[in-house]
């Protein structure tokens, strides 16, 4: 039968029955996650249904959501941020799977409850607790260029008190897509990943929850022969949270949370001269109270106030930023009818340097019958300028230009022009003199659940994401070496449209299926405006003549694919202590870069192929407590060395499993 009693905390930070959420939103079970025998995060979300991962600035990883870029989607671990997106894009390869319990995804902004970077939705990576009990494990699988990921995680609980402790180290000798050069696509690498959680039941009534994580990874750094340098991560996170019930309808919580997070790479020249050194060091500390009450069984209300500080010491600033902000929420879930739920919520904030953004957000939910229910949302989301677009003061050494945050611009032209630099000025200095604005979206989405029998459902939901206030960049100057000035501002509309679809079927406790498809149309309002005007001109090579285009020319916003896919079939043999699955997904074609010189994504430029990744697992249970595990990930072994960095190849891997 399916399980449909499976419950999500990240869409209303209530425990709330899946199944019955007016919200788009899923979960990753730890039984699936099990099962694929998956070692990062990444692995995971590239099978999920609107989810893609892409390589960013620095080969960092992330998660594009609804066609939204990763820098619009929020990640946490246990309902708390992480940080470090040096270039926007938070590097979700450096999250391992070994110690999660379950992921929760819920699509459409969800600054509600969340605030800035939630703007797309939410990644919940929820880890084991303690279990009554002593009880371990210990994983270990090794693969194609010699990849090895070994963990261990230790179980104690009795009475009150309750430990749990995981230990995972992964490595790689890398690999080359391109054998022609002399680079490595992936320099090797070794990190290790640490977390300890300790929960402590002082009385029936109030309860304590510790835990702290560290991870650290040193990676080799070669940009030439000449060159060669290092790269060494570390980050920490450490979380308090006491809880406690006054009685059967009023409980609440104190929550404290900081994490740093440090990077420094440094490369030198074959006669160990220091060529260059860039460091990045950002802290944030946040107290949070939350209270819930429950009147009864159909209503139930959530609020909390708290504060943020973030501060940031990195390579290339004009000063050392520091941001504080002030948040307060309140939510409102509840079931006027018995065929009917109700979410309604909403968000202040006040920030030391943008303005105090208001982030509403309402959810519905009605069973037409038995078999069929719908559901709808609308939220607002924001997106906080992050410290790179306000103080960033850097100077490309090599080729001349310069780049400047929106709070760097007046003091650093000044500082210019007195050295003779500036040739021109083509944006004034007073348009530097106000805000940098948060972005923002309107996120909508309708669906519908339909329970076709006991052992297929389906879901549907149409989403659009409108979003006003993108900031990009422009040229404000040019420089007397010919070099240009770019900066930050507030411009461009933009949306993303389209479908999602999800079946799962379970016709027995050993056969599977489920899978999806997204439709996606991810658009420019500016782009489409000069398409309709017929602005916009075109040359199928660099000798032929220019010609315009049409509307439909306009293919939209770069690195985003029209159609996605993925289906997995998992199949188990208990009496013989046998499972096996395969997994694939397909991206459809995709355009990186302008190719014909007119500024736009069109038609006629050039595109990645669509392609189709195919993985295979197959597990062996011995004497109960021992699994062998063998599997083969990019069965077709396909690679695109120029256009697409995180797919090393076909990967072959044995892994094995002992509990204890």
């Amino acid at each position: 039968m399916l399980t449909l009693n499976e419950v999500i905390v990240t869409a209303t930070r209530t425990v709330r029955q899946l199944s019955s959420l007016p919200l788009p939103a899923q979960i990753i079970s730890k039984k699936d996650i099990s099962r694929s025998n998956s070692i990062r995060l990444s692995d995971i979300l590239n099978e999920q249904t609107g989810l893609i991962t892409v390589p960013d600035f620095g080969s960092s990883e992330g998660v594009q959501l609804q066609g939204l870029d990763s820098q619009y989607t929020l990640i946490l671990i246990d309902g708390v941020p992480l940080v470090g997106r040096s270039a926007g894009t938070l590097d979700i390869n450096r999250i391992t799977v070994g110690n999660i319990k379950q992921i929760e995804i819920v699509k459409g902004a969800s600054s509600s409850l969340y605030g800035s970077d939630a703007l797309g939705g939410v990644i919940n990576i929820i880890t084991e607790t303690p279990k009554n009990g002593f009880k371990g494990n210990l994983n270990y699988r090794l693969g194609t260029f010699n990849t090895n990921d070994i963990s261990t995680a230790i179980n104690f609980k009795k009475n009150d008190i309750g430990v749990i402790a995981f230990l995972n180290k992964y490595s790689s000798d890398g690999y080359d897509l391109i054998e022609n050069d002399n680079l490595n696509t992936v320099e090797p690498f070794a990190n290790y990943t640490m977390n300890t959680k300790v929960t402590y039941d002082f009385s029936d009534d109030t309860d304590l929850f510790v835990s702290g994580r560290y991870y650290t990874q040193n990676q080799d750094y070669i940009s030439s022969e000449d060159l060669k340098g290092e790269s060494v991560i570390n980050e920490w996170n450490t979380h308090l949270k006491l809880s406690h019930e006054y009685n059967g309808k009023w409980n609440s919580y104190f929550e404290f949370y900081a994490t740093r997070y440090k990077a420094d790479e440094y490369l030198d020249t074959n006669d160990g001269t220091r060529f260059s050194d860039n460091f990045f060091n950002q802290l944030m500390v946040r107290p949070e109270i939350r209270a819930m009450y429950n009147p009864n069984d159909e209503n139930s209300f959530i609020g909390g106030i708290g504060f943020n500080r973030e501060t940031l010491d990195r390579t290339d600033f004009t000063t050392d930023p520091e941001f504080n902000s002030f948040y307060t929420y309140f939510q409102y879930d509840g079931n006027p009818t018995e065929k009917t739920n109700i979410i309604l919520g909403v968000r202040f904030e006040t920030h030391n340097i943008y303005k105090s953004q208001f982030s509403p957000k309402a959810a519905l939910r009605y069973e037409l019958n038995d078999k069929i229910a719908l559901k709808g949302s609308v939220g607002y989301g924001f997106k906080a300028p992050d410290f790179r677009q306000l103080y960033f003061d850097f100077t490309n050494a090599t080729v001349g230009y310069t780049v400047l945050g929106y709070n760097a611009v007046a003091n650093a032209i000044s500082q210019l022009e007195a050295q003779g630099q500036i040739a021109n000025i083509i944006v004034p200095i007073s348009e530097f003199e106000g805000e940098l604005n948060p972005e923002n979206s309107v996120s909508i989405n309708i669906g519908a659940d339909y329970k076709l029998s006991s052992t297929l459902n389906l879901n549907v939901n149409v989403f659009r994401n409108k979003i006003k206030g993108l900031i990009d960049t422009r040229i404000i100057a040019n420089k007397t070496n010919g070099q240009n000035i770019f900066s930050y501002y507030n411009v461009n509309k933009a949306y993303t449209q389209g479908l999602e679809f999800n079946y799962t079927w379970m016709s027995s406790e050993q056969l599977k299926i489920s899978g999806g498809y997204q439709l996606l149309f991810a658009k420019d309002k500016e782009a489409e405006r000069a398409f309709k005007n017929e602005e916009v001109f075109a040359r199928k090579n660099p000798s032929s003549p220019s010609f315009q285009l049409e509307k439909g020319d306009y293919f939209g916003l770069y690195n985003r694919s029209r159609h996605m896919l993925n289906l997995k079939v998992f199949y188990a043999i208990p009496k013989w202590g046998l499972d096996t699955n395969i997994r694939a997904t397909y991206r459809s074609k995709y355009g990186l870069q302008d190719s014909n010189g007119n500024g736009y994504l069109d038609v006629y430029d050039i595109f990645v192929d669509g392609y189709t990744i195919i993985d295979f697992a197959i597990n062996k249970t011995l004497y109960k407590n021992y699994q062998m595990s063998f599997g083969i990930d990019n069965l077709l072994d396909f690679t695109d060395a120029q256009n697409i960095s995180n797919i090393p190849g076909r990967i072959i891997y044995g892994k094995l499993n002992i509990q204890f």
